[in-house]
């Protein structure tokens, strides 16, 4: 039987996780909800989407959509909501709308580590979602951070990392956010990104910085890995090119940019131009000259996407499906993953 699923925040995570959910073999999706009328509801009603309401919302009939019930009737109609409503929202629901109706709940990397005690990469610790009640799917950033430190872990032994995220201003659709004429230090040390990336990576040594940019396209991660072993450059880019969910980017591909690489995954026919996988770039992947120890890259982090298969694959966990290796690779094949 299909998993029956409802997303909760039809935003910019949620309009990407319902089509994923839409076109997995072994998931149902019951419907979606709205706050309010704007353009995304009139795609979803397109997409033949259920429409649910969350409170009263009277310009929705105005502008021609009739919801199909409230976010009780959701609820009531599914085995598991993917809550993508702006954090400390998700959290309020997660109390007061699935666990008391019994219904399994993945909250968003905006919410904290306590908010469900159990964070989620699928490629990282699938396992620690099995059978739960409630996870966390994390951030964007540290999604990218984990898929490629837990890669450098297996393969050399990380001792320590230091990274730092230069993190895009604004999503391309947000008018309300910046900086425009500014770079942004996150005044905090370390950057709240390090000890969310132990909360997957429970045992590794991680400290990061953090500053915002006045781009859209991306974020950009600097990162530096003390490890066991010794490496060299050309068996790092293969262990990448092996890594799933991560993808090896060129120079000699004119990839060169954040902004060549969205226009490279528009040119792929991605779904709203999208990249989930992890793009590392090649001629960026270095050692220090006096030691063989100490690995340097560089990788870009699509923001709008790189989570969504994560969301996927926590569905299965929860709802166990045990095999982590096989929902990857299902989610994989039917998103166009690498």
């Amino acid at each position: 039987m299909a998993i029956r699923v409802g997303i909760n925040g039809y935003g910019t995570i949620g309009k990407r996780v319902a089509d994923a959910v839409a076109s997995q073999k072994d998931m149902k999706l019951i419907g979606v909800t709205a706050h309010s009328y704007s353009f995304n509801t009139e795609i979803a009603k397109k997409k033949g989407y259920k429409i649910f309401t969350a409170g009263d919302n009277p310009d929705l009939k105005l502008n021609g959509i009739i919801p199909d019930g409230s976010i009780q009737n959701l609820i009531d109609e599914v085995d598991i909501i993917v809550d993508a409503t702006p954090k400390k929202i998700a959290q309020d629901n997660l109390e007061k709308l699935y666990k008391p109706n019994k219904i399994k709940g993945i909250v968003q990397g905006g919410e904290k580590h306590q908010v469900t005690g159990v964070s989620f990469v699928a490629q990282c610790n699938y396992n620690e979602a099995l059978n739960k009640d409630a996870v966390r799917v994390v951030s964007c950033n540290t999604t990218g951070l984990c898929r490629t430190l837990d890669a450098v872990n297996k393969h050399y032994g990380i001792t320590s990392v230091y990274a730092t995220m230069i993190r895009r201003g604004a999503d391309p659709w947000d008018i309300y956010h910046g900086p425009i004429n500014a770079i942004v230090p996150v005044l905090e040390m370390p950057s709240h990104h390090g000890p969310d990336a132990r909360s997957v990576l429970h045992n590794m040594e991680i400290f990061t910085t953090a500053l915002s940019v006045p781009s859209t396209l991306m974020h950009l991660h600097t990162v530096i890995a003390d490890v066991k072993k010794k490496v060299n450059v050309e068996d790092v880019v293969e262990m990448f090119r092996n890594t799933t969910r991560v993808r090896i980017v060129r120079n000699a591909e004119h990839l060169r940019s954040t902004a060549e690489i969205m226009e490279f995954a528009r040119d792929l026919g991605r779904l709203r131009g999208d990249m989930p996988e992890i793009c590392v770039w090649q001629e960026a992947i270095g050692i220090t000259s006096n030691s063989h120890n100490k690995l340097l890259y560089m990788q870009a982090v699509h923001q709008e996407s790189d989570v969504i298969p994560e969301n996927v694959d926590c569905i299965r966990a929860m709802m166990g499906f045990k095999d982590g290796l096989k929902s990857i690779k299902m989610t994989n094949e039917t998103w166009g993953i690498k």
